[in-house]
């Protein structure tokens, strides 16, 4: 089978390294896979046997911006006419909202074939912060792209997300968890790690407002844990710095470790004590999974989004409340009595398990 995957860029982020992990194990299985990436960043390896193309948009003029949408899909669609000249691709999949916008306009990929691949909450990410007419044209716009499409999310709650909150009605639809390499998480788990052998908790995820890494240094100086927090992820110096200063405020600078994102982070993660997600909103949380799989405990906000789906049965003691003193009830509680990691129910999120539900789709084509 061939396969397309089209993304706005590879930067370090979750739906990112989801495309890859897909894309290794659909080629891992036999299938052709192209990656059509629609900018040049790329802070991950592409893996063995994808096809890898940039589809750059070099337009400079002044009124770039106008036209971008509409430039770039004419773009992808020469790529795309080029690369089925070889044959033609039996799934098309879109990953991200940027995306998926220049991939509606395009002409050369029939609707029966191409899914959308939803990895986050709309209602929050775009109407949250939005009033008026703002609100009703962006509405309108996420309206126009997916209405009468097929659509994957990535948890049963993005999903609802984008068909309640914004009255679209999909023509297809289906929930596939993100895929994990267990096997090569446990190996790259091996690797060293400075913080080997001591006591620690982290949290791992770009220095973004929506993860709130504020609320998670007042909730872990409201703990009463000893042990340092190390924050690991990429992010602007100036968001750094304020976290910095709410972390001298809280009077836990000295406990709390700040750390750029690293290609493996696994090792970091299976030395911890206990994995932390503060954020007001996550499609999916793929650093739970992570943790659950290199038998980290994890402690998350019961926020929108994926966590509730992914920390179940006694791992939800691990949820918490969305304020400051119930994050840090739940972390010390987790700190001091961690909960049994069944690994049984890990193996769902195999990367064998996930591809075969992505290339089941092809069959309700046919």
């Amino acid at each position: 089978m061939r396969i397309l995957m089209i993304i706005d860029g590879l930067p370090g982020g979750g739906a990112e390294k989801t495309v890859l992990t897909l894309s290794k194990g659909l080629v891992g299985m036999g299938h052709q896979v192209s990656v059509f990436s629609l900018r040049r960043v790329c802070d991950y390896e592409i893996p063995e046997g994808v096809d890898y193309q940039v589809i750059l948009d070099t337009y400079k003029k002044p009124w770039r911006k106008l036209t971008e949408l509409s430039r770039r899909a004419a773009l992808l669609d020469n790529a795309i006419v080029e690369a089925q000249k070889k044959g033609s691709f039996d799934l098309v999949f879109s990953h991200l909202h940027k995306t998926d916008r220049i991939v509606a306009l395009t002409k050369s990929i029939p609707r029966e074939k191409l899914w959308y691949c939803v990895h986050g909450m709309f209602s929050y990410s775009y109407l949250k912060h939005r009033q008026g007419f703002s609100r009703w044209l962006k509405r309108k716009k996420i309206q126009h792209v997916y209405q009468n499409s097929n659509v994957i999310g990535v948890s049963q709650a993005v999903l609802h997300d984008i068909s309640t909150h914004f009255g679209i009605t999909l023509s297809k639809s289906a929930v596939i968890h993100n895929p994990f390499d267990i096997d090569g998480i446990h190996l790259k788990a091996t690797e060293p790690c400075e913080m080997a052998g001591k006591d620690y908790l982290i949290h791992v995820g770009r220095f973004h407002e929506h993860k709130r890494h504020d609320r998670l240094i007042k909730a872990y100086a409201l703990s009463g844990i000893q042990a340092p927090l190390v924050l690991m992820g990429n992010g602007s110096e100036e968001r750094i710095a304020q976290l910095k200063a709410i972390a001298t405020a809280a009077g836990v600078a000295d406990r709390v470790m700040f750390n750029s994102f690293v290609p493996n982070p696994y090792p970091w993660i299976a030395n911890a004590r206990m994995l932390v997600l503060s954020s007001d909103c996550e499609g999916f949380g793929n650093v739970l999974v992570e943790a659950l799989i290199c038998q980290t405990p994890a402690v998350s906000t019961l926020c929108p989004g994926g966590p509730v789906e992914i920390l179940t049965g006694e791992l939800a003691r691990g949820l918490s409340g969305m304020g400051d003193q119930e994050l840090a009830d739940t972390m010390s509680d987790i700190y001091n009595n961690p909960p049994n990691i069944d690994t049984t129910t890990i193996e769902s999120y195999s990367i064998g398990a996930i591809c075969r539900q992505y290339l089941s789709l092809a069959t309700e084509e046919r």
